[in-house]
């Protein structure tokens, strides 16, 4: 009985035991006596209703204590289905091919062909460089070689004449002959390095009519029509970048190579690239090739997969979060990953049985997907597994199960905890 109960009760009896006395006089006595303490009177009646309810408080408890408590936990159902292991690392994208576009030749810039972000196909022209000096050049190319033609010409006729007078009449000396014979092959050297002549000019000209290398996107320009432009100059004209299809460069932890070789081998792998909140998938494509090394310090070896990037969602040195198909598990029991719990003898998790009372058993993990795990034992497809509340659980406790909020599936894999 509390303090304070067990003090007015004591003050009950004293007042009891005053008016039992005060009960020994005569009526008169009485009658005075209750009209000298009718106000004790009155508080004897208020405790002695207080008490009455002090008596009665531990009546309650008594019975809660006796009924066992019901604890409400969310639960999740045990099921088979297939389930991917993705190997997940960071990337960044790179274009197939970029390319500087310079002038080969030194002029003035005469025109521009393109529109800056515009895609262009391989052997489009973008832009033209005065081509008059080089067609000048041409021309007189063409007319000096004309010339040295017929001078040739004449070398090789005088030739023949004095080889016959030689052969015919003995009119001309053996050495007039030798020297007309290195005149015209003299003339022919000459003859041949003008026709080189008129080919350098032709690919000058050539030259003024720059023309796109590849197919792709051309970033800004960067310099104005009516420049001077020189072969020598440090800076491009334009920059294209092959971005159909692109590539993109992403690493993995050098203990996840070996399978990921050992998977190339049999076919081939498919890439999958998100968004830098892991949360939109941009593109899908495959593994291209491993690096032949691994960077030692990071522990981590560089992977590069390619994309066909048909729809332009990839841009180069964007930031990507990649994931890597490794294998799909077949037909595997998973169970949301929030529902396994440690302990000193392992994972385990609370199962709740038909008649409503929590049991403990252990599990084996093969791996875990984000907020998924795959049970290699101890868990059937149908079981029901608590996936909120566990910290108020033991074994035997009568629950009130409800669906939880934590069974959702999601593709994307931190990191296998198994061996895939």
């Amino acid at each position: 009985m509390p303090k304070a109960c067990r003090e007015r009760t004591n003050f009950s009896r004293q007042f009891t035991n005053r008016s039992r006395l005060i009960g020994l006089r005569g009526s008169q006595g009485i009658i005075r006596r209750i009209r000298q303490h009718g106000f004790a009177i009155g508080i004897l009646l208020v405790v002695g209703a207080f008490l009455s309810g002090c008596g009665d408080s531990n009546k309650p408890s008594t019975a809660r204590a006796s009924t066992q408590t019901v604890v409400p936990v969310g639960v999740a159902t045990a099921e088979r289905r297939d389930v991917p292991v993705y190997l997940k690392g960071l990337g960044s994208v790179t274009a197939s091919n970029t390319v500087s576009v310079k002038s080969r030749v030194d002029g003035q810039l005469a025109q521009v062909n393109f529109k800056e972000g515009q895609n262009v196909n391989k052997g489009d022209l973008l832009a033209v460089i005065d081509p008059r000096p080089f067609q000048a050049a041409l021309d007189q190319a063409q007319a000096t070689l004309f010339r040295d033609q017929a001078q040739l010409k004449d070398a090789q006729l005088n030739y023949t004449r004095f080889k016959s007078l030689l052969d015919e009449s003995g009119a001309v000396s053996q050495q007039q002959v030798d020297t007309q014979r290195a005149t015209a092959n003299q003339l022919e050297g000459t003859v041949r390095a003008d026709q080189a002549q008129i080919e350098n000019a032709k690919l000058n000209l050539t030259y003024c009519h720059i023309t796109a290398p590849l197919s792709g996107r051309i970033g800004l320009r960067l310099v104005d029509v009516g420049n001077i432009v020189h072969a020598a100059d440090p800076n491009p004209l334009l920059v294209i970048t092959q971005v159909k299809p692109i590539a993109v460069i992403f690493t993995l932890p050098e203990d996840n190579l070996p399978a990921v070789a050992q998977h190339m081998r049999r076919s081939a792998l498919a890439v999958e690239a998100y968004s830098r909140d892991d949360q939109t998938k941009l593109a899908a494509g495959t593994l291209l090739t491993i690096d032949n090394q691994i960077d030692q310090a990071t522990g981590t070896g560089k992977l590069k997969a390619l994309f066909d990037n048909q729809d332009g969602s990839l841009w180069p040195n964007q930031f990507v979060n990649v994931r890597l198909l490794l294998e799909v598990h077949k037909d595997a029991t998973v169970i949301p990953s929030v529902a396994v719990q440690s302990g000193p003898q392992g994972s385990f998790v609370f199962v709740v049985k038909p008649d409503k009372t929590a049991e403990v058993r252990q599990v084996s993990v093969s791996f875990t997907q984000n907020n998924v795990a795959s049970i290699a034992s101890g868990i059937s497809a149908g079981d029901s597994v608590v996936i909120d509340g566990q910290d108020k659980l033991k074994a035997g406790s009568t629950v009130s199960p409800h669906a939880g909020a934590g069974g959702g599936n999601r593709t994307a894999q931190s990191a296998p905890t198994g061996t895939p």
